[in-house]
């Protein structure tokens, strides 16, 4: 057995699927692939804290992801939305009482609490607490130790980490609400570009990949700061994006795309690994691919790698075989793959690596 857990039989089949499209990663010289991790170690710690960061550049992530969005003054913090009564205390505040909204956010009414009604400072005295509490009852014990976290926080947590474990550890901001926040008169991607100037991150070959979903946004970016952008592609809504024409016209704007994993793995084979051609593809259009995002909970992941009672209510957050996926997305020679599992995406790509090197036959 593996790190992963894995087989001898279980590394075969799945170096064989991928072996076709992971020629380039069986090659000494190639770079190794990169870990993202979602939010930091999310399955151990509260996403977007300083300790779900630090852990998982401490488990081998070479960059950290983290969604961006305003305070009323413009600053950027992290958090996976610009709603704040899944991912903090700000419900049981009885002095935010009367800043409770309804806002009409892509298309939805939601109501709540938002970044962008706050100052830095009101925000700064909420504490995070674990946003899928069904499904990361282990995280529950960190609810209200740490507070939300800045850009600027977020990246001086990524320099400390290079300080500490001797790497580059880099991180990918994700812009999100672009053109909501605009009409609210705060530019978000203004905003991030001259922070990451302030910041020192003037270069493409900075440890920073800006990440979007629309194109427009990375088109408009790119004008602003020479950092890498990355395309983030949904399976819904890939069909004109990964045919050879679309990934050309990304290449014009964008370094990679961020497809979800089912687009670089089909989910519905009837065997599992069935790698898709489009990190093929997307290499033969000059652009990285990074497949995201890695996660043990049943729903998300594919059919073949479930485990446990599909009849159980408790099925869909039961752990199923993450192990495995993690092994065939490298094996299927990307450049790197997200997760909120770094420390097992670690184990992962090491024994992807020595799988998939090329045999030599022993000495006489």
């Amino acid at each position: 057995m593996t790190g992963t857990g894995l087989s001898r039989r279980d590394f075969g089949l799945l170096a064989a699927a991928a072996a076709s499209f992971a020629s380039t990663r069986a090659k000494a010289s190639a770079p190794q692939p990169l870990i993202i991790a979602e939010g930091g170690a999310a399955e151990e710690r509260i996403e977007d804290t300083a300790s779900a960061l630090a852990l998982a550049i401490d488990q081998g992530s070479d960059f950290v992801q983290v969604n961006l969005f305003p305070t009323s003054e413009g600053v950027l913090v992290a958090r996976r939305d610009n709603e704040l009564s899944a991912t903090t205390d700000i419900a049981a505040r009885p002095e935010f009482a009367a800043r409770r909204a309804t806002k009409t956010v892509d298309g939805q009414a939601v109501q709540g609490w938002f970044t962008e009604d706050f100052t830095l400072a009101e925000l700064k005295t909420l504490f995070s607490r674990e946003r899928l509490a069904g499904m990361r009852p282990q995280n529950l014990k960190y609810n209200g130790k740490e507070p939300i976290l800045t850009l600027a926080e977020v990246l001086q947590l990524a320099r400390d980490g290079c300080v500490r474990t001797a790497r580059t550890v880099g991180v990918c901001p994700r812009l999100m609400r672009v053109s909501y926040f605009a009409g609210l008169g705060l530019a978000v991607d203004e905003r991030l570009a001259q922070e990451l100037t302030t910041e020192g991150y003037v270069a493409s070959a900075a440890a920073i990949w800006v990440q979007a979903l629309e194109p427009e946004v990375l088109k408009g970016f790119a004008r602003l700061s020479p950092v890498r952008r990355m395309l983030l592609i949904d399976a819904d809504h890939a069909a004109d994006m990964t045919t050879g024409a679309g990934l050309a016209a990304i290449r014009a704007y964008a370094d990679a795309i961020a497809p979800d994993q089912d687009l670089v793995i089909d989910p519905n084979a009837a065997a599992f690994p069935a790698p898709t051609t489009l990190a093929l593809d997307a290499h033969s259009a000059g652009l990285q691919v990074f497949s995201r995002t890695a996660r043990i909970e049943n729903a998300f992941l594919p059919p073949a790698l479930r485990r446990g009672d599909k009849r159980s209510p408790a099925f869909p957050a039961g752990h199923g075989d993450v192990d495995k996926l993690l092994l065939a997305l490298f094996a299927n020679g990307v450049d790197g793959v997200a997760t909120d599992l770094p420390e097992r995406a670690a184990h992962a790509r090491s024994d992807a690596i020595a799988a998939l090197q090329p045999r030599t036959a022993p000495a006489r």
